[in-house]
């Protein structure tokens, strides 16, 4: 396994340190969590498998990867509802369920990395949706996931690495 190890530097700013490359994120409002809960905006602690990709093959070319990578499409969303059975779960829409569109104007799911935290297995309410996607033009801080400029995420996934580190939080 190859990992790259995150390194906050302010409550919601980090450095990813990817085979000696440091690269700027964001990651979640709330900070890094131990124990995270859904909606609490924070990028949960632990050692986060690289899991699969999704991207717009409408506006962006196919990321250089080995993971399972497949354009979005519209109809394409996830569960962040844990009331249902699909929670934290890739779905296509429409859903009764309460979910995410993964197909957005703002473009900040044209490149998206699903993290492996809370699939195996899932418990509901503890947190969905944990990606590795674009950084916002003004680097908001996330929803809990760790965000990236379009170069680095690229970066990342042509470079092999199958996890990432993030520390406990003091």
């Amino acid at each position: 396994m190859i990992h790259a190890r995150l390194e906050p530097e302010t409550r919601t700013t980090a450095l990813l340190h990817c085979k000696g490359q440091p690269l700027a994120a964001v990651i979640g409002a709330s900070g890094i969590v131990r124990h995270k809960q859904e909606g609490d905006h924070a990028t949960p602690s632990g050692l986060l498998p690289l899991r699969r990709v999704f991207w717009r093959a409408d506006r962006i070319a196919r990321p250089a990867t080995t993971l399972p990578a497949e354009p979005l499409a519209p109809d394409d969303g996830w569960c962040d509802d844990p009331a249902s059975p699909a929670y934290n779960t890739h779905i296509r829409l429409p859903s009764q369920a309460r979910h995410e569109k993964l197909w957005r104007d703002d473009r900040l799911y044209d490149l998206i990395i699903v993290l492996g935290y809370n699939d195996d297995p899932v418990i509901s309410g503890r947190g969905s949706a944990i990606f590795m996607h674009l950084r916002s033009p003004d680097s908001r801080p996330t929803e809990g996931c760790i965000a990236l400029s379009e170069a680095d995420l690229r970066l990342v996934l042509a470079s092999g690495i199958t996890a990432i580190s993030v520390p406990e939080p003091d």
